[in-house]
């Protein structure tokens, strides 16, 4: 007898739909790591900063007999310290609500601008940095190492001089964006060179790259000596007319410059490329595997010269912030390093123009903070220097973070690659 088969209706059953992290945790989640890395280095730091002190290390020698004397002398010198770098990087909160008063008061600006100096004098430091950091953060995108943003730089610099002081009879609404652009295109035209070979014979732009920053720096020493020299002056160029200015905002001593703002809309030009266009998704796509992008259709020797090309122009875009906007002219070996340490405002800010903004804005502080803790609190410069290689240190191995905070690994989406084999 056949068994009768009842059919029983059930409801479909909708699978749980993953909800979406939100935005704003996701990058506070990214924040993470970087933020306690700069804390981690500060409190390295402060060890250094206590050795340093001949009066701190011999209150410790006396531990046991006056624990209280130690450990208020170490207070007070890292305290000392760090008031110093915070006051030489952003200014003295009393002095600068004084100045305001004495200022709507009527009685003068002149100890406003007093108060406002070491904050004008930390963006100053920042701008270069923004415009030397995107371009090296441009090339990680593309899965290229450009070590040559200081060549870039240089050259950047060259072409915006010669064009600020040879043409003449231009208002500023031409003559300013005219050497801009020549800078821009210098740079463009000194990075497109390794990107090219890199992508016709597999030449490592790594090698390249730092062989065109020689070759940059001799061309510069030949130029300030020879063609490009002041009557007068060894070896300096011609000044660049006012017409090619980048405008200042406040009167001196104050160098604060529109080139701030300048470098914070090409951040935003940056991002928007990378992430809102197609030759930027094939960029970034490219970078996270060019076998991929290849089989896709995309060429990869295209995009090679591309990125090395907008990378080396952003490069020397700084150069020209600071011959247009700072210097008004050039001299011999003007950079105090904008382009090696582009490196590594790239790498803690994760190769993102926002990242790469606040990394720029935290070694600008710290540049103009340390000259003030040199000089008030007697602690040694290179401080400042341990302070931003333990910070590269921490951020570059946030292993070490996760396992000093005991923090959970997270999954993190692929980004670029930018160590491949050599001649890949």
């Amino acid at each position: 007898m056949a068994q009768a088969e009842i059919a029983v209706e059930r409801e479909p059953v909708e699978a749980p739909v993953p909800r979406r992290p939100r935005r704003w945790s996701a990058w506070l989640r990214s924040l993470l790591i970087p933020v306690l890395a700069i804390v981690t280095a500060l409190v390295i730091s402060s060890i250094f900063i206590l050795i340093s002190d001949t009066e701190v290390l011999g209150a410790w020698g006396r531990f046991f007999q006056a624990p209280g004397q130690a450990l208020r002398l170490s207070a007070a010198r890292l305290l000392d310290a760090y008031g110093a770098l915070l006051e030489g990087s952003i200014g003295n909160p009393k002095e600068l609500i004084g100045g305001l008063a004495d200022w709507l008061a009527g009685r003068g600006n002149a100890r406003l601008l007093q108060a406002l100096y070491p904050l004008s004098e930390s963006l100053v430091a920042t701008t270069p940095y923004i415009f030397a950091g995107l371009a090296v953060a441009l090339g990680f995108q593309c899965g290229l190492f450009n070590i040559g943003a200081e060549g870039q730089l240089f050259i950047g610099a060259i072409v915006s001089t010669w064009v600020g002081y040879t043409i003449t009879g231009l208002p500023w609404l031409l003559h300013l964006p005219l050497a801009l652009l020549a800078g821009a295109l210098g740079g463009a035209v000194w990075g497109a060179i390794p990107g090219y070979l890199k992508a016709k014979t597999g030449a490592h732009e790594v090698i390249n790259t730092i062989m065109m920053n020689y070759i940059a720096f001799r061309l510069s020493d030949w130029l300030l000596t020879g063609p490009m020299q002041r009557s007068g002056f060894n070896p300096v160029s011609p000044p660049i007319l006012p017409s090619a200015y980048l405008p200042r905002f406040l009167p001196d001593p104050l160098r604060f410059h529109a080139g701030f703002f300048v470098a914070l809309g090409v951040a935003w030009l940056v991002y928007w490329f990378l992430w809102k266009t197609t030759l930027g998704f094939e960029i970034r796509t490219v970078g996270a595997n060019p076998n991929a992008a290849r089989y896709a259709g995309m060429s990869v020797t295209r995009n090679f010269v591309l990125a090395m090309a907008l990378s080396g122009a952003l490069a020397g875009l700084a150069g020209t912030n600071e011959v247009l906007g700072v210097n008004h002219f050039m001299a011999q070996a003007f950079s105090s390093g904008y382009g090696f340490d582009s490196i590594a405002l790239a790498l803690l800010g994760k190769s993102h123009p926002l990242g790469v903004v606040l990394a720029s804005l935290l070694w600008g502080f710290l540049r103009a903070g340390a000259i003030r803790m040199q000089s008030s609190a007697r602690i040694p410069i290179d401080i400042i220097q341990i302070v931003q290689a333990m910070v590269i240190v921490f951020v570059a191995a946030p292993a070490i973070i996760r396992w000093l905070y005991r923090l959970r690994e997270e999954r993190e989406e692929v980004g670029p690659v930018f160590t491949r084999g050599w001649g890949a």
